[in-house]
């Protein structure tokens, strides 16, 4: 069986007429001819709205992979952090003396032993914000830590420790004072 064409299906449907048929032609013909001659490119309508539509979605798409790829690397990150909190984080004593610091204009309190205290004062060991709770980790940890997220790094501010009003410059603060 031989195949037709949608024409020949069409008029042998008696969807449409030859003489339809032979227009469609001619038309068709003249508009190739007028290219060949003119050397004139014919815009296809058509084709320019596909050609628009298919960039749109490729913008789209490109957007739609940057927002995927940003918020992979985000838990990707908080992966990380999370592990070196994990591995790394001093241990904190319930009993122990609190050591209390300031963090977004708030006094905090962290229950920790005599050492890691001074350990904090020291910038040996610092204190960072991990999973709604505070942390006690190394400085060099505290570091990579800060490379990728400075925000949970709570260091303690260089005039904390040193901050002394005027009027009482003359007077020594005793070693054993803690608040």
């Amino acid at each position: 069986m031989k195949s037709l064409s949608l024409q020949d299906q069409l008029l042998k449907a008696g969807l449409t007429s030859k003489s339809k048929v032979h227009k469609v032609k001619n038309a068709k013909r003249k508009q190739t001819q007028r290219q060949q001659k003119n050397k004139v490119e014919v815009v296809d309508h058509g084709a320019k709205l596909a050609e628009d539509a298919r960039l749109y979605q490729l913008e789209k798409d490109r957007l739609l992979n940057e927002k995927r790829n940003k918020k992979a690397e985000k838990r990707q990150i908080a992966a990380q952090i999370a592990q070196l909190v994990k591995a790394n984080k001093l241990k904190k004593d319930d009993e122990a003396p609190v050591f209390h610091f300031t963090y977004k204009n708030e006094i905090k309190s962290l229950y920790v032993p005599e050492k890691l205290r001074k350990d904090i004062i020291a910038e040996k060991a610092v204190i960072v914000m991990f999973a709604g709770h505070y942390e006690v980790v190394p400085a060099d940890i505290a570091v990579k830590i800060a490379e990728r997220d400075a925000r949970r790094v709570i260091y303690l501010e260089k005039d904390q420790a040193s901050k002394v009003d005027d009027e009482y410059a003359d007077f020594a603060v005793p070693d054993d004072l803690m608040w």
